[in-house]
This record gives C-alpha cells, sequence and structure tokens, in this order.
C-alpha cells in the first residue's frame, strides 16, 4: 500500500490553502487535492471575482485569481505539495482514509481536511455565464460597493434576498427584488423591512428568463409574468442572485453528517465531523458568512485541529 500522507487537503480556496499553509509550517507536508469543486474552478469561487476590496492587507484591492495565486504559493512555499485531479469517491470507514481520482490514483491520508466550498444556485438562461462577474453576482457583501448609485436587481423571495436588497441600498441608488411568486419564503419582518425602505422595488410573479448586456456589462433583464407568459425588459445595471448555495459534499454522501441544507455540520467550535479524523471548513460547513476571510480563517482552525489530533494518536 501507498504510504500515507499525514494530511490530505480537499479544495484550493481560501480556506483549502490556509489550512495547507497552516499544516505545512507544523511540518504535516500536506498533500492538496485540487480540482474537487464539483464542476467549478481550481481555486474556488475567488478565481471568478474580479476585485477583491474586503480581504485584509490589500488597501489597494486585489484581484481573485491573484489573491488565490499568491495563496498558493505561499503554501508551496512551506512545503505544500498539490495534485490537479477530481476525487471520484472517497472511502472513511477504514484507516488510513482513502481516496480515488479520476485517473485511478488512490490517495491515502492519516487525516483529511475537507475545504469543497459551495457554489451559488444559478438560474441557467443565457446571458448568466458570460456577464457573471461582469454585473451578474452572488454576493452583496463582496459586489455591491461597484454599483453606487446603480439600479440593481436581487433575484430571490427568501431572508437572504431580502437581507442582500436592503444591504445592497446602502450603495445602488434602486434595488428591485425579482420573485416567481407573490408570497415570500422570508420571514414576515424581513418582508416589512424591505418594503419600509423607499429605495426596495418588487417585481412579483416574474422570472429572468435572460440576462440583457452590451459591451461586456449589464444592460436589463428579460422578464417572463409566471401567471400571463407575458415578457418584458427590465433595464438594470446589475443583478444579484439570492436563491442559495450548493454545498459540494457529494463525495461524502451517507459518511459526513450534513444539515438540512446539505453543509457538513461541525462539532463547534472546532472543525471536527462525525467521523475521527475528517476536519471541514469554509463554504462547505459555513452557510451563513461565505467570505474569503472566514473560509480562511476556518482553514487556519482545521489545520489546527488536525495537527493536535494527529499528535494525540502518535502519543
Amino acid at each position: 500500500m501507498t504510504d500515507a500522507h499525514d494530511v490530505i487537503i480537499l479544495g484550493s480556496g481560501p480556506a483549502g490553502l490556509t489550512a495547507a499553509v497552516y499544516a505545512a509550517r507544523a511540518n504535516l507536508k500536506p498533500l492538496v487535492v485540487e480540482g474537487v469543486v464539483e464542476g467549478g474552478p481550481t481555486g474556488g469561487q475567488l478565481t471568478l471575482t474580479t476585485d477583491v476590496e474586503n480581504f485584509p492587507g490589500f488597501p489597494e484591492g486585489i484581484m481573485g485569481p491573484e489573491l488565490i495565486l499568491n495563496m498558493r504559493q505561499q503554501a508551496e512555499r512551506f512545503g505544500t505539495t498539490f495534485l490537479t485531479e477530481d476525487v471520484t469517491a472517497t472511502a472513511l470507514d477504514a484507516r488510513p482514509f482513502r481516496l480515488s481520482t479520476a485517473s485511478g490514483q488512490d490517495l491515502h491520508a492519516r487525516a483529511l481536511i475537507v475545504a469543497t466550498g459551495a457554489k451559488p444556485r444559478r438560474l441557467d438562461v443565457p446571458g448568466e455565464d458570460a456577464l457573471w462577474g461582469s454585473g451578474v453576482s452572488a454576493c452583496a457583501t463582496c459586489d455591491g460597493f461597484f454599483f453606487r448609485d446603480k439600479h440593481v436587481v436581487v433575484v430571490g423571495g427568501g431572508d437572504s434576498a431580502m437581507e442582500e436588497a436592503t444591504f445592497l441600498t446602502k450603495f445602488a441608488s434602486r434595488v428591485t427584488i425579482v420573485h416567481r411568486r407573490e408570497e415570500f419564503r422570508a420571514s414576515a419582518i424581513m418582508v416589512e423591512r424591505a418594503q419600509r425602505n423607499d429605495r426596495i422595488a418588487f417585481e412579483l410573479n416574474a422570472a429572468v428568463v435572460e440576462v440583457l448586456g452590451a459591451d461586456g456589462t449589464v444592460t436589463g433583464l428579460l422578464l417572463e409574468d409566471t401567471v400571463t407568459g407575458e415578457r418584458r425588459e427590465l433595464a438594470c445595471d446589475g443583478m444579484f442572485l439570492a436563491i442559495g448555495h450548493i454545498p459540494n459534499t457529494s463525495l461524502f454522501d451517507g459518511a459526513l453528517d450534513t444539515d438540512g441544507e446539505g453543509y457538513l455540520v461541525v462539532d463547534e467550535p472546532s472543525t471536527r465531523t462525525n467521523i475521527e479524523g475528517v476536519f471541514a471548513c469554509g463554504d462547505v460547513m459555513d452557510h451563513t458568512y461565505r467570505q474569503a476571510i472566514t473560509a480562511a480563517g476556518t482553514g487556519c482552525r482545521a489545520a489546527i485541529d488536525a495537527e493536535r489530533w494527529l499528535a494525540d494518536q502518535d502519543d
């Protein structure tokens, strides 16, 4: 059997790379497996982000892909190795843990850190992919600043949609909430707060069927009335999706505990999962904050938890 790595980290976003920095500095010689983000890019969602202006240490901001590259180089400097592969199966019911890759490799780990992230739910309509990051976003906290004095649309009907819309009024001159139905999933207090805000308007019984753009920017949306089928254009400068996220946890179905939304459950305040020696960090276990800096923080915690757990095993 191939010698087991002390630590394998699945995922190469801010959580996984921060975990790698800490694990490498603890002389655990971690292996980071990239490309496990179920259809997402190596490096996580930051690689789809242009300007990142809320990550500490970069007063002028930094491009998302550049930030990820810096983290990767830092982890590599301390002894992290990288494997760009898709993991297709995991066996967590025996020690060491075994991971199978798409090319047929078997990897073995004494400890496993899961940092596979989550991806925002998308509408899957024309124009959405082409304008993602250029007026289409799923994070008001990340990108709201760029829409000062603009008209933006928030798609969704839950608490997140109301919260995002209210937050965006700090920057945008007008926010329109587009929702497929007349009734909202959001709590009454969140709906009332949005309704009382004179910068927020509502388009109900409406679905976005196309994102319209020119010169690489959003110019409007094509809406379809969900009752009559009638279509019309709504001019706007940006669209924010607030229809939920999908944690990348299918590799661990039946093995690692998840909550009602599919996020991995950890034994707070640690990052331990229900299986000893398996730790989780970043957006795969965080459905509240979903920021690069909070993901990095949990990556630090996961590496320290793994280091201490391995030390206990050796003792």
